[in-house]
């Protein structure tokens, strides 16, 4: 899964070779979660903290999630997106 951002050890990808809807990755240690791009819904485990400082960021870079989500969709390497800061 190709890395587009990372702040306080969270890891945020998108992959590749996935099916709609537009969605991302969280990786926080052992825990892993899927964010819908356009809702926020979350599926798997993640803390409650770190899920809210996602989530925060989803919000304030959801065009540009989108924008990689085509890019990937494309078969283009997806761009790094500004950490929270």
């Amino acid at each position: 899964m190709p890395e587009i951002s990372r702040f306080l050890g969270i890891v945020i990808g998108i992959s590749p070779r996935e099916h709609p809807p537009p969605h991302f990755y969280a990786v926080c240690g052992e825990y892993q979660s899927t964010i819908d791009i356009l809702t926020g819904v979350v599926h798997g485990d993640f803390p409650k903290r770190a899920l809210r400082l996602v989530l925060e960021w989803a919000d304030m870079h959801q065009q540009e999630l989108l924008d990689n989500w085509e890019r990937v969709a494309a078969g283009k390497a997806a761009q790094k997106i500004a950490p929270l800061e």
